[in-house]
């Protein structure tokens, strides 16, 4: 293991498991990792701040105020400072909490402004873990993007029963992180960072719909996911990223820039021309509607005998708009999805819209293309073609800003 450099918060809540968090700060400060460790109110009743401060080298935070010097805690410099937050024990109070976005204590001060990973370790007694309200508060937070749950493990608990609910083992919990750091090691370094700071990414995702009448529309199956994935990349590089968004099931990212829902089209095209002007590197990853009918009828149209004619208008090409007047210190990423002839038409789709990267999606490759969780695509850049093989969404868009980060030179 080596993390030197990273950067990690450690959240501790009030639960009997928080005497583990030792071994932790000692792990983690052995393989070169800065700790800063942020408590609950209820955590300094199971384990001393001094312990704490001695073994992190930092000194612990609990109160929005230090009373004995009268100095306010930033909480939303914490948040911004580190490379991943981890949360161990996890309380059942504060997972609730987090779930619900409440802020009554300065550890969910800090989580609320958390632009990096969140990961949780819950530990609680077995019922309470079990409880219908627990299982709500969990399916919420591993929906969101960025948080992973570690554990609960099963065995003896300190209400003398047995069953789920201890947290994680601390060896466990350091071996899950070790593994992260390995697979993203070569996106989040320091020049990587560096390069994206700051940068203003623009990214659309998911489908348009276009209206037939009140109650029907024109669209595709697109998910969003793989437009969400890379929104997500970019912000654990501290880019600042505006996403324009059609109707997807997906919450959108924590620490977005700007969060843009859009229907059809040309909303769409609207919402990016607000931001043509503005932004370094666009990812152009939506599945517009390639045509839209030329009046939307009032009502819902009745059923009738015989075929209702839709006249079809072809919508506007914001990619190829976006590329005929991009600066030459703007970076162009577009996506195109075909059935054939993939190679020929990604060169001449990367060539007419001026893109800087082409992402050839292939609707013929199993387990690619709109509604997955998984993907394979080909890279069309300055450095010739690249092809990703087939992996989970999340790991494509790694891969695809790692590219992008090879060819892109920020003026």
């Amino acid at each position: 293991m080596g993390w030197s450099g990273r950067k990690i918060l450690l959240g501790i809540t009030g639960s009997i498991a928080a005497y583990k968090t030792t071994w932790i700060i000692r792990q983690l400060k052995n393989n070169g990792a800065e700790v800063q460790v942020v408590c609950s109110p209820d955590a300094l009743g199971f384990v001393t701040p001094l312990t704490l401060s001695t073994l992190s080298e930092r000194p612990v935070f609990s109160e929005f105020v230090r009373s004995d010097q009268g100095e306010w805690v930033n909480h939303v410099a914490l948040g911004m400072w580190a490379d991943l937050m981890l949360i161990a024990p996890c309380s059942a109070q504060t997972l609730a909490k987090m779930a619900g976005g409440l802020c009554d204590n300065l550890l969910m001060a800090v989580y609320l402004s958390a632009r990096c990973p969140v990961w949780f370790a819950p530990a609680m007694d077995l019922d309470m873990w079990k409880h219908p309200a627990t299982t709500r508060n969990v399916l919420e937070l591993v929906s969101r993007p960025n948080h992973k749950m570690l554990g609960p493990a099963s065995g003896a608990l300190a209400s003398g029963l047995s069953g789920v609910g201890r947290m994680a083992e601390p060896q466990d919990i350091v071996g899950a992180l070790d593994q992260w750091w390995s697979n993203n090691k070569d996106l989040v370094t320091a020049e990587s960072s560096a390069t994206m700071r700051d940068q203003l990414i623009l990214i659309t995702a998911g489908p348009t719909r276009e209206a037939i009448d009140d109650v029907r529309y024109i669209s595709n199956h697109s998910s969003g996911k793989m437009g969400y994935a890379l929104a997500q990349v970019c912000l654990d590089l501290d880019a600042r990223v505006v996403l324009i968004s059609g109707p997807v099931s997906l919450p959108p990212p924590h620490g977005l820039f700007a969060f843009i829902p859009v229907e059809s089209a040309m909303e769409m095209q609207e919402a990016v021309k607000k931001y043509q002007e503005q932004f370094d590197i666009g990812i152009f990853c939506a599945a517009v509607a390639d045509f839209r009918p030329v009046r939307k009828t009032e009502g819902k149209v009745k059923k009738k005998d015989g075929i209702f004619p839709i006249e079809l208008v072809a919508n506007p090409d914001i990619l190829a708009e976006v590329g005929s007047k991009k600066r030459s210190d703007q970076f162009l990423v577009g996506f195109a999805l075909e059935t054939a002839n993939g190679l020929a038409e990604a060169e001449r789709k990367k060539s007419i819209k001026n893109c800087d990267m082409l992402v050839l999606n292939n609707m013929q490759d199993p387990g690619a293309g709109f509604g997955q969780d998984t993907n394979q695509v080909t890279l069309f850049s300055a450095k010739g073609i690249t092809e990703l093989s087939l992996a989970p969404k999340k790991e494509i868009a790694r891969q695809i800003i790692q590219h992008l980060l090879q060819c892109y030179s920020p003026a």
